[in-house]
């Protein structure tokens, strides 16, 4: 008699935890979460990374952020020739200490670039001091370093580049495109957000319907009943447990489906 309970409590705790690692994973990539494992991870963990259980993972910095400090440092008069160098000194520059081989250590909490977007944010700095054009280096870095079109770091360099190679070409102010670069980045990010809250309530009754089956049979067994027994005397009876544990997971299968898509996730 334990047994098909047994089935039903490892079920429903499975499909738990699994809705909770998705959304998980998908508020990771919405934020550009950083890469596990990555060697400039374990560089900026320092002395630390040879204890993973306490080890301090910086948080991922928003890439409004840096098109906010690009657009602050061409209206301060920064040339275009040394953008990219004052923007790697504020955030090249956190991988090393004094020397290059010094590993560095960060605050716990602090906001960091993903290491894929250092990677791109080396190519443009390379390309601004041997003279070559930044909009280009920066798109085929990106391309190569976010193999994922849908990847919103990749969306953003690029749009980044394209904003970088019209003012190039046209000769238009580039700090005043990029302010209003960041100022739609920002309400993206406001508007993501905005999603984010509504779609708690939904997320939260999905997971406490997943449950009520389980909960109802525990709370029969508690009172003195034997629900499972009841259920599995009969040919009727394992019809309708068999009807309700099919139901069940459909219903759960089509809610997260329909919270995955209004959350705008493939």
């Amino acid at each position: 008699m334990t047994a098909p309970f047994v089935i039903v409590a490892a079920l429903a705790a499975w499909m738990h935890f699994r809705g909770h690692r998705v959304d998980s994973q998908r508020v990771r990539k919405s934020l550009a979460a950083p890469v596990r494992g990555t060697p400039a991870l374990q560089a900026r963990a320092g002395w630390w990374s040879g204890r993973p259980w306490r080890r301090q993972r910086p948080q991922p910095l928003s890439l409004v952020v840096l098109v906010q400090q690009l657009a602050a440092l061409l209206r301060g008069g920064r040339g275009t020739s040394r953008l990219w160098e004052e923007l790697w000194t504020v955030h090249g520059a956190r991988l090393t200490r004094q020397g290059e081989s010094s590993p560095a250590t960060m605050e716990p909490g602090a906001a960091a670039l993903t290491d894929e977007s250092l990677v791109v944010l080396a190519a443009a700095r390379a390309a601004s001091a041997f003279g070559n054009s930044s909009a280009e280096a920066i798109r085929a870095t990106a391309a190569k370093t976010f193999p994922r079109r849908g990847s919103p770091e990749r969306r953003v360099w690029m749009e980044l580049a394209a904003c970088l190679e019209v003012a190039e070409t046209s000769g238009c102010p580039l700090a005043d495109l990029l302010t209003r670069f960041a100022a739609q980045l920002e309400a993206e990010e406001d508007a993501e957000a905005a999603r984010q809250t509504a779609l708690a309530g939904p997320k939260a009754t999905v997971k406490l319907l997943s449950w009520l089956p389980v909960f109802g049979l525990v709370l029969g067994m508690a009172l003195g009943v034997d629900p499972l027994g009841i259920l599995l005397d009969n040919i009727l009876g394992v019809a309708t447990f068999a009807a309700g544990l099919l139901l069940t997971v459909a219903g759960r299968v089509w809610s997260s489906r329909l919270v995955a898509a209004a959350a705008g996730a493939a």
